[in-house]
């Protein structure tokens, strides 16, 4: 899911949940685009790139587990199935990036400005309120992940010393701990999630964890010499009836985790040079991307489950499903966790800075606010420090470490996120903005076929969503907070 804050390389204010600002067009010179910002640049292959490095990341790991609890007919089928939702939608929300004519109509810079054009009033308000939910929840979700990685490095390690014979649990809280100290440091620094740099490294990040993966599991299969797993999935009897049910609604929830990336669409195509129109081709490469992502996905998920069957753990590298070889794991392992503190500030920073614009609107006289205090740093510009930003950034990354170590099971979090987000911005927001935009009749037929879309996904949702709250429920049942161990 989004790991990439999608060059937004215009004005700060421009932020995911900024407001957009209206610059008078200039009717596109050599140097500035009809909206009098400097020429975008972008191409197929940028956006491309950015949507893939959006949305390959920790959710691949889950994969292999949800194609289990679905089996051999299912799973790829509902991978497929979401692969080409998300495709579809991402079209129709391609289309609301111009307001009115699609080649010179005004442009909405964020998801939130396209809503705010095509659908206004309250709507703006809860989708709003949607996405900050989405992000705090994100943060927490990577902080439970980065740690498991962290502590299956220590284990792996361990593990190898003693040959085996020590079960080498480990506490996770020091981990969540230790990554929230280094989130902290990242937080200060202002525009973070816009250095180029970090998008690169994200990417060659995750494809190295998620190819090691699958590496480990064609292993796996070649090591066995059998294809393991069953059409139907887990059988009943490993697990009863109604746990049957629950997990494959969890497993519904992982899979739409594993594609959203909805919320950053329209910044990425905010970065495309026109002509051909934007929306002409943002479709060319969401349609490679999706494409690339879902071979991605079928592989890691369907290889993981040949490799381990009903026993597919829920985080392919950590679940201890491969011991050997131990240096591989703890690569792929530190792969993730050098992904995840950068994914972590792309997400967030645009919520810190929707904050704190909001609290410097409220309170414009406040020097605790609004005054930045100069540090020099020698060999650098001065730092400009700010106290309402120094507190209320340290305080959020301490309250996300705190949610993570009372709740730290990783596969219903990211199934719940993946349920929540889903829904209301990949599909309904998109599908609502495209009947208004183009003003299709009601109750014709392609009105019809929209709204029946989007009834089918919120059925999803929530069925992913009760999946995932019961497999918390469950996990709850047995455990100790702060206490941890794996």
């Amino acid at each position: 899911m989004g790991e990439n804050g999608a060059g937004n390389n215009h004005l700060h204010d421009n932020q995911v949940f900024g407001l957009s600002i209206d610059v008078l067009p200039q009717g596109g010179s050599k140097c500035f685009d009809d909206d009098g910002r400097l020429k975008r640049t972008g191409t197929v292959w940028t956006a491309s790139a950015h949507i893939i490095t959006a949305v390959i990341g920790s959710g691949v790991l889950s994969l292999a587990w949800a194609t289990a609890q679905l089996g051999w007919i299912a799973g790829p089928a509902v991978m497929f199935l979401f692969s080409f939702v998300t495709y579809y939608t991402s079209t129709l929300l391609a289309a609301c990036y111009r307001s009115g004519d699609p080649a010179n109509g005004k442009r909405n810079y964020t998801y939130m400005d396209a809503v705010r054009s095509n659908l206004g009033g309250v709507k703006v308000k809860i989708c709003g309120w949607v996405q900050y939910l989405n992000l705090f929840g994100v943060a927490i979700g990577y902080t439970i992940a980065s740690s498991i990685s962290m502590m299956a490095i220590k284990r792996s390690n361990c593990f190898h010393a003693s040959g085996g014979k020590n079960p080498c649990h480990v506490n996770s809280s020091p981990y969540m701990i230790a990554f929230g100290i280094v989130e902290i440091m990242f937080s200060q620094i202002p525009d973070f999630d816009q250095l180029w740099w970090l998008s690169i490294v994200a990417a060659v990040m995750s494809f190295t964890y998620s190819t090691i993966g699958l590496g480990l599991g064609i292993a796996k299969v070649a090591e066995t010499g059998k294809i393991r797993g069953s059409l139907t999935g887990v059988s009943v009897g490993t697990v009863t009836q109604t746990q049957k049910i629950w997990r494959s609604f969890q497993a519904l929830g992982d899979m739409a985790f594993a594609y959203s990336y909805s919320l950053i669409l329209i910044e990425i195509q905010d970065t495309l040079k026109a002509p051909p129109s934007e929306s002409k081709t943002m479709k060319k490469a969401t349609l490679l991307s999706v494409g690339v992502t879902t071979l991605f996905y079928m592989l890691c998920g369907c290889m993981g489950y040949a490799a381990f069957g009903d026993l597919s753990p829920g985080n392919l590298l950590t679940g201890f499903g491969f011991y050997n070889p131990f240096w591989l794991l703890d690569i792929a392992n530190a792969a993730i966790v050098i992904h995840l503190v950068g994914a972590y500030q792309v997400y967030c920073q645009p919520l810190f800075a929707f904050i704190e614009k909001t609290a410097a609107e409220k309170f414009p006289d406040s020097e605790f606010i609004t005054k930045d205090i100069k540090i020099p740093i020698p060999g650098f510009r001065p730092y400009n420090l700010n106290l309402f930003r120094l507190v209320w950034r340290t305080l959020f990354v301490i309250i996300t470490t705190l949610i993570s170590m009372l709740l730290p099971f990783f596969n219903d979090i990211v199934g719940l996120l993946g349920a929540l987000g889903f829904w209301p911005l990949t599909v309904y927001f998109p599908v609502e903005m495209y009947i208004s935009q183009k003003k299709i009749p009601k109750w014709s037929t392609r009105w019809l076929c929209l709204q029946i879309l989007s009834i089918a996904c919120l059925i999803i949702t929530i069925a992913a969503a009760a999946g995932s709250i019961a497999g918390v429920m469950l996990d709850l049942k047995s455990y100790k907070p702060f206490s941890t161990d794996y």
